[in-house]
């Protein structure tokens, strides 16, 4: 019941479509311009840099904010598994990041939530992830690219601390934490998909590529 009662939160903050409000706040529905994708690189691609940040950080506080509010409510009677029960309601606001009910189920990608989901996890997921999508970034400058490799590499990272006891949790409950972060990157991925095709056809946008 207490994972349903996480994935619910989480869906519930993963509502707040940051790209759309504030494309409706400048006259646009951002999932009608670019890639149509309701997300801060299409909003970086739109509206400009300031737009990206605001996009950006508004996908990975809401992220926070519900593994925050989970930590909170159960740290008392289920703190043997609170990595367990923040990573399903950071698997919520993903799903209500990608799938928002209010807004036709049409969303983003999730990768900005899953950036999110990477800072509740500790410092030292957090540097790796960081310095992987920074790196791939700066070097091909394929935001997609540097995605992908990071929801990979999460779920490697995740497996190499968890069995050296950096969650503190039993084998039952990470081998089912593992599992959840498996899907969320299997999901990354099938989102990008895409992107994907194009990466192999040397056809994908790089970020800040002039248009001729």
């Amino acid at each position: 019941m207490e994972r349903i009662v996480c994935l619910g939160i989480g869906y519930l903050f993963g509502l707040f479509q940051t790209a759309y409000i504030y494309g409706k706040m400048n006259g646009i529905d951002i999932r009608e311009h670019g890639s149509g994708n309701a997300g801060s690189t299409n909003a970086l691609r739109v509206l400009g840099k300031k737009a990206g940040v605001i996009v950006l950080l508004g996908d990975v506080a809401k992220t926070v904010l519900a593994v925050l509010l989970i930590r909170m409510l159960f740290r008392r009677s289920h703190g043997d598994m609170l990595p367990l029960l923040g990573i399903y309601a950071a698997a919520g606001a993903i799903l209500g990041h990608n799938f928002p009910v209010n807004l036709g189920f049409k969303g983003g990608k999730g990768i900005a939530c899953t950036a999110g989901l990477v800072l509740t996890l500790g410092p030292v997921v957090t540097v790796l992830e960081s310095a992987t999508f920074l790196l791939t970034v700066f070097l091909t400058r394929y935001v997609s690219l540097g995605s992908v490799l990071v929801v990979i590499e999460l779920v490697v990272d995740l497996v190499v601390l968890g069995q050296m006891g950096y969650y503190g949790m039993s084998q039952a409950h990470l081998t089912e934490f593992y599992l959840v972060c498996t899907a969320l990157s299997a999901m990354a991925i099938y989102r990008h998909r895409a992107n994907i095709k194009r990466l192999l056809n040397g056809t994908e946008s790089k970020i800040f590529e002039k248009k001729e």
